[in-house]
């Protein structure tokens, strides 16, 4: 079996590569699995100071692999341990994400992206909402402007996920931009005491873990129920079929 996540230490700092192009890098059960399993070992390693979450290809994550997606459950377990781990993680992004990417992006305590970076929340032309995903997004983003795009599922841009809270940071160039607005990020991290940097953490992701603790058994019962429904399947199949849903005006 391929390996889905790749894990790569340099001076304190564990970079983790979501390694799925076949399917844009779409949460399936063996992509979320992986990825637990490399942010527990990066956890429990005394010389990592942050996580770099990062990924090959075109896009960051297309969310639900729609074909094999993971149980919502292991996916909410997945954002609770991110939110949980006593480390920073930092997400590197230089292409699109769509819906459930965009929670996987949201839970990361800092967010770096590139030019070429869109973002969508493509759930209500599926027949599905934003559930799971709503817990570490809203406490961080614009109320008004999560409105509209959870709503409108319309995409946008680095400097409008800059400006709505969704990245900390957007680079005007490419791979090479985004890794040099990080350096500081890094070197800062870095230079961070462990004790500190759990704490620290602790305070600035408390909002995100107050809400994945409190509606996380209710949203995921929510997505679990849209996916079963009959309009998630039509808008689903609408979108292998390359059409539009049957409710479209």
């Amino acid at each position: 079996m391929a390996t889905l996540v790749h894990a790569a230490q340099a001076t304190g700092i564990t970079t983790l590569t979501l390694d799925s192009p076949a399917n844009r890098n779409a949460l399936s059960e063996e992509l979320v699995a992986a990825l637990r399993a490399a942010l527990a070992a990066a956890g429990a390693d005394p010389a990592v100071r942050a996580v770099v979450l990062t990924h090959t290809g075109t896009t960051f994550c297309a969310g639900a692999d729609l074909k094999s997606p993971c149980d919502p459950a292991d996916f909410l377990a997945l954002l609770r341990e991110i939110a949980e781990l006593p480390k920073p993680v930092v997400a590197r992004v230089t292409g699109h994400v769509r819906a459930g990417g965009l929670g996987l992006l949201g839970v990361c305590d800092i967010a770096a992206a590139g030019p070429r970076s869109t973002y969508a929340f493509t759930e209500t032309h599926l027949g599905l909402a934003p559930a799971v995903i709503s817990m570490p997004l809203l406490p961080r983003l614009d109320p008004r402007a999560a409105a509209r795009y959870f709503l409108t599922a319309e995409p946008f841009d680095a400097p409008e996920a800059a400006r709505i809270g969704l990245i900390t940071l957007h680079a005007t160039e490419d791979a090479d931009g985004v890794d040099k607005a990080l350096e500081p990020v890094l070197a800062g991290l870095r230079k961070a005491s462990p004790q500190g940097l759990a704490a620290t953490k602790a305070l600035t992701a408390a909002a995100v873990r107050e809400v994945l603790e409190r509606d996380g058994a209710r949203l995921t019962e929510l997505s679990g129920r849209l996916f079963a429904s009959a309009e998630a399947r039509e808008g689903i199949t609408a979108r292998f079929e390359r059409r539009d849903p049957a409710w479209a005006l």
